[in-house]
């Protein structure tokens, strides 16, 4: 039995899809095409965000029962006026500048010493970028730990030796030193995981001939080594700062701000105040006066490297 024909002057039933897909892909550059999926969610999670964000820095919004309304800028000039903020954004602003050297100048001595065939070098790597593996919440216990000023082992090992032990979290003025240490045996891994990577990378035809001109070790680590890694230097050191600059889980977690706010970063400060205050609209104003200091320190870096290069 034969299959009947379909009419010739009816389209068959999967040639519309294929004549709009076609139709889209000649509309759309093909790069962006293959873009488009990210630009969806990005615009999605991330830009509707951001305008949401924006208005309710203008209104009133509260976690209370009321509707919000529209205030203007008075978030902002409240912001710009708050004592209590301004001492947030200060704690890291300092945090970020303590914290940035010694993760910086730490991770590129791990580096070294790795890069210079030390026995196990397998070991050595595993011991130095394992930290970075941990969860926050790990640091948080095991740190906290560390600083008990009864039955810690720093208070321990100081006894040990016949000196008095430290109130580490709970004493102003170390508080926040503290939580940097803490944060350097957490983070420094990463940094000296890409160091490591830019060594790996210096071509050996400089070394030898620096040691053919009868420099040593001192001499071709500062002539060689060093500036072949000005570049990812001046990388880490930037992404560090941004890091830094947005620190809030570890000191949560080992102080939550105190003792009396000395160690409170701003990212904690809007957090209490969106959802300890309930002031959602207060909070967002910060975050974008936060958000604003952040691009501005990132273009000062960027020209900074800028400068540099040339």
């Amino acid at each position: 039995m034969s299959t009947p024909l379909a009419s010739p002057g009816r389209p068959r039933a999967d040639r519309t899809p294929r004549g709009l897909g076609a139709a889209v892909r000649r509309a759309l550059p093909p790069g962006l095409l293959f873009a488009l999926p990210f630009l969806v969610l990005f615009a999605l999670f991330m830009l509707w965000p951001m305008v949401q964000g924006v208005w309710m820095s203008l209104t009133d919004t509260s976690l209370a029962a009321h509707e919000p309304s529209f205030i203007g800028l008075d978030n902002y000039t409240e912001a710009f006026g708050d004592a209590d903020m301004w001492r947030a954004m200060w704690n890291t602003v300092w945090f970020t500048v303590v914290s940035t050297v010694p993760l910086v100048a730490v991770a590129l001595a791990m580096a070294l010493l790795v890069h210079t065939g030390l026995p196990g070098q397998w070991v050595w790597r595993l011991a130095f970028f394992a930290p970075y593996l941990l969860p926050v919440g790990v640091i948080g216990l095991l740190w906290g730990w560390l600083y008990q000023p009864d039955l810690g082992l720093y208070n321990h090992l100081l006894q040990a030796v016949g000196l008095d032990g430290y109130a580490w979290l709970s004493d102003e003025s170390i508080a926040l030193y503290a939580i940097v240490v803490a944060t350097l045996w957490w983070t420094v891994g990463f940094n000296f995981l890409l160091f490591l990577a830019a060594l790996q990378t210096v071509p050996d035809h400089l070394y030898e001939a620096a040691a053919l001109d009868g420099a040593g070790a001192w001499r071709r680590l500062w002539h060689v080594t060093l500036p072949q890694l000005r570049r990812i230097t001046g990388v880490i050191t930037v992404l560090q700062i941004l890091a830094s600059l947005k620190v809030f889980d570890q000191v949560y977690l080992l102080t939550k701000g105190g003792p009396n706010g000395s160690t409170r970063p701003v990212v904690e400060y809007l957090y209490d105040m969106g959802f300890t205050g309930y002031r959602l609209g207060y909070a967002s104003a910060i975050s974008y006066v936060s958000f604003a200091f952040i691009v501005l320190a990132s273009a000062v870096q960027f020209v900074a490297l800028r400068r540099r290069e040339k």
